[in-house]
């Protein structure tokens, strides 16, 4: 972290030793076919770029070569690409974006571009050869097919890449992959707001709470020559509103919380068929059943108020004596009644809460926990 993060790129050599691929091509191919999932297929046909985006129905006319199936958010719809988020938990839940996998036929990638976020690359099936290149020496090549290609020079980072290595690009480091066979790639993507979306998005917020409603007032304004002006008092009686609207740090804390726990990606919610009631689930917790969390579901809290979930754009309050139960809730992709605590599994707004999370498909009991099993070594 100190010499690399945000800072320069590097290679991890046989970072996942034994590393196995937790999704097949087939699969993959799979997820490319469904409406919901945003993919995408980039190929080169006589140095012509061209994007195609799914769903797909049929992979029949693909040509042998120059050609890239994409899925992205793969971890939301396969349990297994999913595991491949737990190594990297070092990092905060809030900036990890989406784990995109990319399926490559021989000489397959996208052309040389530039990405505004940080991503860890691991190879999987195959082989790729990889060249970063010195952060803004590009110039745009290619904006066709909406693909941003620029002209990469002055190239700081080459290497072959084989199944366990791993490859970190800052962002705003130009960059290229091409696979030099068949190959299996996934990059877990760490994407930070900009400062006009976390202003728009507040704003946003304000409005929909109904804050903010009140207009200009000023009962000792007196009348005045200059028509035009604005007065410095004028002035500044309207930026202390808007000030104001920024001074509640609770108010800041929620929206906060819920802005950066929306996916910008689908999820695979299936609400439950029949209903859970909270009696049923504490039994079944007591019972030592497992608690899974829908796969890239975004719950996260504040320290100060770790009792406040923020789920999916939304906020749900516990009892403040269950806060270590709630940031369970938050860290941990499967809880037990034991990582939830007696105090919080025997409290009935505790319960009740987690029993409509469930209803709205966001945790679940995994009757097939062999699915999730570990991929990496």
């Amino acid at each position: 972290m100190t010499n690399y993060w945000q800072k320069m790129p590097t290679i991890i050599n046989n970072g996942f030793a034994g590393f196995i691929d937790p999704i097949s091509p087939d699969e993959l191919a799979g997820l490319a076919m469904e409406e919901d999932i945003d993919s995408r297929l980039v190929y080169n046909s006589n140095n012509q770029w061209k994007v195609e985006h799914g769903p797909f129905e049929s992979f029949d006319h693909l040509p042998e070569s120059h050609t890239q199936i994409i899925v992205q958010a793969a971890n939301h719809w396969h349990q297994r690409t999913h595991a491949l988020v737990k190594p990297f938990k070092c990092f905060p839940g809030w900036l990890l974006d989406d784990v995109m996998v990319c399926l490559s036929l021989p000489k397959g990638g996208v052309g040389p571009h530039v990405d505004q976020y940080d991503v860890f690359i691991i190879q999987g099936m195959g082989k790729r050869y990889w060249r970063v290149g010195s952060k803004g020496c590009s110039d745009e090549a290619n904006h066709n097919a909406g693909l941003c290609q620029i002209v990469q020079d002055n190239v700081i980072l080459e290497k072959e890449m084989i199944s366990g290595d791993i490859l970190y690009i800052p962002a705003g480091f130009p960059h290229e992959g091409q696979a030099l066979e068949t190959s299996l790639s996934y990059s877990l993507g760490f994407r930070s707001p900009k400062a006009r979306e976390l202003l728009s998005s507040f704003a946003d917020y304000i409005i929909s709470q109904g804050m903010g409603d009140t207009h200009y007032y000023n009962p000792n304004m007196a009348t005045r020559n200059d028509h035009g002006a604005i007065y410095q008092d004028e002035y500044q009686s309207m930026i202390s509103m808007m000030e104001n609207l920024f001074n509640n740090e609770k108010v800041k804390r929620q929206w906060l919380g819920e802005h950066l726990s929306l996916s910008r990606h689908e999820l695979d919610i299936a609400a439950p068929d029949t209903l859970y009631q909270p009696r049923r689930l504490y039994q079944l917790l007591s019972n030592g059943e497992k608690l899974q969390k829908l796969a890239g579901l975004r719950a996260f809290y504040h320290p100060a108020s770790a009792n406040m979930l923020h789920i999916n754009g939304d906020t749900f309050g516990f009892p403040e004596y269950c806060s270590d139960a709630a940031m369970a809730l938050s860290n941990l992709d499967s809880v037990t009644a034991a990582d939830l605590g007696t105090t919080a599994i025997e409290d009935h707004a505790f319960i009740a809460t987690v029993t409509r999370l469930m209803n709205l498909g966001y945790w679940y009991f995994d009757e097939c926990e062999s699915s999730s099993a570990e991929v990496l070594p």
